[in-house]
């Protein structure tokens, strides 16, 4: 009798590869894939741990070893370009997008990698504000195929596309690239870069399951990405992240610097005819002098952003890099984010919102409170199995009148609708009501809307990116007729 395989051989098997076959297919991969659907059927036919339930994180199945040998196979790209490197669990996607928005005002070409994406693969690399084109990802994939069927081992998803856009990059001679860890730090296929400067946003609780169930081993993991001698910044944290984080630094060599304790940092809220309610921030260094910035996104946690992005760009001086002040300043105003507060439809009003733990719904739902009026508020919302997910209801249950649970039908690991409204209630004691998917929680939200209220969308990636694609669809319809 043959023995039923455990999860933890199936994850394994997996991460591994099935052997001959793929190996197979590994070598005939090169030449069957010759145009952008056949790229992706064969980017989506390896391991992608941001849509497995059960993952073994070690350095086997999360390998830099194996990231450096496909990179020496590419030619190195990694070793011919200027990084700067950010980790963290909140923030990472807005500060990057930040930085690159100001890098690119003073006149460098600058490369932009970040993850997840909302509708389309390509939002992952882009250089300048523009995402890959179609036919240069082929001919990338088509790259990395052949050397993955040199190597002998099956690559990760998020392996391939790291390696993709460090390829790209360095094709595209570009000045600086903002790199934004996908998972994690230490383990994570960005840490292969030596950068100038290591950034680490908020650390909150995050993919428990994989990086740890509290504060300090989550820290640890981000903390991964330190070098020695490569100076990194970090927002405050709470003190037992710090003393982590100051431990990491020390045993490294790694000279590290906190927003508003090292680097003189505030802000204040404020609010005219010209911007509406915003924030302003003001970063001292003894290299730079920015006072009164207004911060592009809008809620209080984006100031802690907006400061650590202008300090890992003061870092750059020492590397010969010039910041006038105007291009700094109107770098910063031109940021803009796709799923971040993102208004995708007018009556009703509906925003999307990538918020995906406890703290990011915090800070949203207080950044709703601080910029946009309206009368209540019906939230929609789904997130994975992997997450706070206590902690994000709690903050669900202080900020919503009104909630409708769901998923998004592309993520493996979303919870059922009807358990997080079973879960909601139990911490709660508020009714809510659930959806099978997103365009069935819309109905629900249409009959119980009115003019002056407001739907938001939020809890995950998976679920702000398949709202924004069906918004982005209504919208060619009306078009069209």
């Amino acid at each position: 009798m043959s023995k039923k395989p455990t999860k933890s051989t199936a994850v394994a098997k997996a991460v591994r590869g099935s052997s001959s076959s793929v190996r197979k297919s590994a070598k005939s991969a090169a030449t069957e894939i010759n145009n952008y659907a056949s790229a992706l059927r064969w980017l989506y036919g390896h391991t992608d741990f941001e849509r497995m339930r059960i993952v073994a994180y070690n350095n086997r199945t999360f390998s830099l070893e194996r990231m450096r040998r496909l990179l020496e196979a590419m030619g190195s790209p990694h070793e011919e370009l200027k990084c700067l490197h950010v980790a963290g669990t909140k923030g990472k996607g807005s500060t990057c997008t930040m930085l690159a928005s100001m890098l690119q005002a003073c006149g460098y070409a600058t490369g932009l990698y970040t993850s997840p994406h909302l509708v389309d693969l390509r939002e992952r690399i882009a250089i300048n504000g523009q995402m890959i084109s179609h036919a240069d990802l082929v001919d990338l994939f088509k790259q990395v195929a052949a050397k993955e069927a040199t190597l002998k081992e099956e690559l990760t998803f998020f392996e391939i596309l790291t390696a993709a856009a460090l390829r790209y990059y360095a094709d595209q001679a570009v000045d600086v690239v903002v790199l934004e860890t996908g998972m994690g730090g230490r383990l994570d296929s960005t840490n292969v870069v030596m950068p100038l400067v290591t950034g680490i946003t908020n650390i909150s609780l995050d993919h428990m399951n994989v990086l740890g169930r509290d504060l300090p081993s989550i820290a640890r993991e981000k903390a991964g990405t330190f070098k020695k001698n490569v100076p990194a910044i970090s927002v405050e944290q709470e003190p037992s992240v710090t003393r982590v984080l100051d431990e990491v630094a020390q045993q490294v060599g790694a000279p590290l610097e906190y927003t508003g304790k090292q680097i003189d940092f505030s802000y204040r809220f404020e609010a005219n005819r010209e911007l509406g309610p915003h924030t302003r921030v003001s970063v001292i260094t003894p290299t730079s002098r920015w006072e009164h910035l207004p911060v592009p996104l809008r809620g209080e946690h984006q100031a802690h952003n907006c400061a650590l992005a202008l300090a890992l760009l003061d870092k750059l001086k020492a590397h010969g890099f010039t910041f006038p002040d105007d291009k700094v300043i109107a770098g910063l105003a031109a940021t803009q984010i796709p799923g971040r507060m993102e208004e995708v439809w007018r009556e009703p009003r509906v925003l999307v919102d990538g918020a995906h733990n406890s703290v990011s719904i915090q800070a949203l739902i207080r950044a709703l409170g601080a910029h946009i009026a309206y009368d209540s508020l019906i939230m929609i919302f789904g997130c994975g199995q992997d997450k706070d997910v206590n902690g994000m209801l709690k903050q669900v249950a202080l900020g919503a009148d009104k909630v409708i649970f769901t998923k998004a039908r592309n993520n493996p690991r979303a919870m059922e609708p009807e358990d997080l409204a079973a879960r909601f209630n139990e911490l709660s004691g508020k009714v809510s009501q659930s959806a099978p998917s997103l365009e069935e929680g819309l109905k629900l939200a249409a009959r119980a809307v009115s003019r002056d209220d407001l739907i938001v969308i939020a809890g995950s990636f998976y679920l702000a990116g398949e709202a924004k694609k069906h918004f982005t669809e209504l919208s060619a319809q009306r078009v069209r007729k």
